[in-house]
């Protein structure tokens, strides 16, 4: 018999909350991330710019072709040769409250993932072992891979998603010892 994911509420629950406090320690007692970003050289004078500008919310490139054929032309690929080129992201306004919030979600959803991928092989009583590697590998998928790409597309160092991928490995550990704990006992 397997476990529907109703069953599995509360170790859904306990693994977002285990996962926010461990990262409320990497990120605010551990130093691994205190040098992931840097001040822009005259950043006075760019963010004045970026204000004559009206610069909106949003994800920009630069240069930014409009088109593929556009990508090909010889303006462009002087502009990509004279560099520099970058992604950048403007938000509204930084709200700490409500990332934490949006972040809290994002871990009952991988959870409640982890939750929906054991309860499909696993029946209540399973061995804690086969548990905990299940549910932290499925947990390691969202959590820490998902940062890869920001340096494979984005241009992010790999140094900095090394780093968010040990997190995630963090993160992982936490989901799954909080399933294996808290998994439904054979009736």
């Amino acid at each position: 018999m397997l476990v529907p994911l109703v069953d599995l509420w509360l170790p859904i629950l306990v693994a977002a909350v285990a996962v926010f406090v461990v990262s409320s320690v990497v990120h605010m007692a551990l130093p691994i991330h205190k040098g992931d970003m840097q001040k822009l050289p005259g950043e006075d004078k760019l963010l004045a710019a970026m204000r004559a500008e009206k610069l909106a919310p949003g994800s920009y490139m630069f240069p930014c072709a409009s088109s593929m054929k556009d990508m090909e032309s010889p303006e462009m690929k002087a502009k990509f040769a004279q560099g520099p080129i970058g992604n950048m992201n403007v938000i509204a306004s930084l709200s700490i409250g409500r990332s934490l919030g949006q972040w809290f979600v994002l871990s009952l959803v991988i959870s409640a993932c982890a939750a929906y991928l054991a309860g499909m092989v696993l029946g209540p009583g399973a061995d804690t072992k086969t548990i905990f590697r299940l549910t932290s590998t499925a947990a390691l998928l969202g959590y820490g891979l998902s940062h890869v790409q920001d340096s494979i597309w984005k241009g992010v160092g790999w140094n900095i998603s090394v780093k968010f991928v040990f997190d995630g490995v963090l993160y992982a550990l936490a989901t799954g010892a909080a399933f294996a704990w808290l998994w439904p006992a054979a009736a």
